[in-house]
């Protein structure tokens, strides 16, 4: 993959990168075999958000976010008994604050499993170690093109994917039966798609019909969940990125689809307060049946769906549809994979890689991708009668659009992205001045950002 230095994401930490590169080598040898042969005792930590529970499904006893892990620990230290693995998750909102402290003292993990775009930065700061060497051919085919080029910056790949999470929107059916809203209920495995003008339509009937509940679920206290925030600016066509990479989404579509969104929250078409309630927040309410039409990812939909089964949460209609489009329905997906710091010594670094090589590519440890999307085409022939959804989303990919572009200072733009829609929420500004301002503002933090990438010299 040919490299352009205007798709790829670097972020403001990178301002401490000086205290942390320490000049460790690899392994190069060893990391390419697989072997982790090193007689060193070497004690390593992986830090993941919360991706899926269990170790293949949340069913089992015990299940938690960190039991795939622990297992694939536990399976690795059989055979390599010289080293010590610790699991420990961090909550996606802590992330950035976490890393950045851990990146002041010199105390980052060796390992981390995360959705790519969320890490990419670290990648540009110098401090993730490329793992081409760890990648067999066996694998290079078994995953597609596609999702390589998720991962991969400058012809190396810094993340090692395992699978990919498409985003959509979920809605509670049983409440568009009681709404009579019959015709706009898609397949119970299929993806609906509506357009803006039957969107706010189901969203009136909603409040008409059933006033207690909030039709739509909206937010903006903070960055997470945004990509489904930026999602809806293409409503009526827009572009986020031009062809050059830079902003545009202050562009007459663009406005037109956020003046859409605002006037849904006037309306009262969605939930109260949103530029004060968070991602959490409104995936709570809509799991405890007060919002009927929230946002998910494959993860969040079969966690709900595993904690209807487990009586955790009531049972109800849950079904998929895309963010609405006025030609086109809008959907996007996250690659999750591990990645590896490289700030420690020469055998943590070729240890990690090791590791994440293991739980990679392990003939069953891989299957719990099933858990979003297998990027493996050899998973997901082995689990299609497990994945009654993976047709609708594979009809689903052309819709979907790179919500990042893989842009410098894309963890900058997140951070300057959600205070305007919460001064358009707040009546602090107009949906065409917050959007002239991202717009500016955005533009700024790629340009700089473009130009401080310690890989791109």
């Amino acid at each position: 993959m040919k490299f352009n230095k205007k798709f790829y994401s670097f972020a403001a930490a990178i301002l401490s990168i000086g205290l942390l590169v320490s000049g460790c080598g690899e392994d190069k040898k060893d990391a390419a075999t697989g072997s982790g042969s090193t007689d060193e005792k070497v004690q390593l930590e992986l830090w993941l958000t919360p991706q899926w529970k269990g170790v293949q499904d949340a069913s089992e006893d015990g299940a938690d976010y960190d039991s795939f892990f622990k297992k694939a620990a536990e399976e690795y230290t059989k055979e390599n008994p010289n080293v010590e693995i610790d699991v420990q998750v961090i909550p996606g909102e802590e992330r950035a604050d976490k890393l950045s402290v851990a990146m002041q003292t010199k105390t980052l993990p060796d390992m981390f499993f995360d959705s790519a775009f969320a890490l990419t930065e670290y990648a540009h700061a110098g401090i993730l170690a490329p793992m081409d060497d760890i990648i067999d051919d066996e694998s290079k085919k078994d995953i597609p093109e596609t999702i390589w080029e998720n991962v991969q910056i400058n012809d190396e790949t810094y993340f090692y994917p395992f699978s990919h999470n498409p985003g959509t929107l979920a809605y509670n059916a049983e409440m568009f039966k009681k709404a009579g809203l019959d015709k706009y209920i898609s397949g119970e495995y299929e993806i609906a798609t509506w357009t803006p003008e039957e969107y706010e339509m189901i969203l009136e009937t909603l409040k008409e019909k059933l006033p207690d509940i909030s039709p739509m679920g909206l937010f903006a206290k903070n960055n997470q969940g945004d990509t489904w925030n930026l999602s809806y600016l293409t409503m009526f066509g827009n572009k986020i990125y031009d062809k050059d990479g830079q902003i545009v989404v202050n562009e007459k579509n663009g406005v037109k689809a956020l003046d859409y969104i605002k006037n849904l929250n006037d309306k009262e078409l969605t939930t109260a307060g949103a530029e004060t309630l968070s991602s959490n927040d409104v995936n709570a309410m809509f799991q405890n049946q007060q919002v009927a039409v929230s946002f998910t990812n494959s993860v969040l939909f079969n966690g709900i769906l595993n904690d209807m089964e487990n009586g955790i949460v009531n049972k109800f209609d849950l079904r998929l549809a895309n963010i609405p489009g006025e030609k086109n329905p809008t959907s996007f997906t996250y690659v999750a994979g591990g990645a590896v710091f490289n700030t420690g010594t020469e055998a943590e670094v070729e240890a990690s890689k090791d590791f994440v090589k293991f739980f990679s590519t392990d003939k069953e440890l891989v299957k719990a991708s099933k858990n979003s999307l297998p990027v493996r085409e050899s998973v997901s022939e082995e689990a299609v009668s497990e994945l009654p959804y993976l047709e609708a989303y594979n009809k689903n990919s052309e819709n979907i659009f790179n919500f990042s572009n893989n842009t410098p200072g894309y963890a900058e733009l997140r951070n300057a992205f959600f205070p305007e829609l919460q001064a358009v929420f707040t009546d602090e500004k107009t949906p065409k001045e917050a959007l002239d301002s991202f717009t500016e503002n955005g533009n700024r933090i790629i340009d700089t950002n473009t130009e401080k990438s310690v890989i791109l010299k």
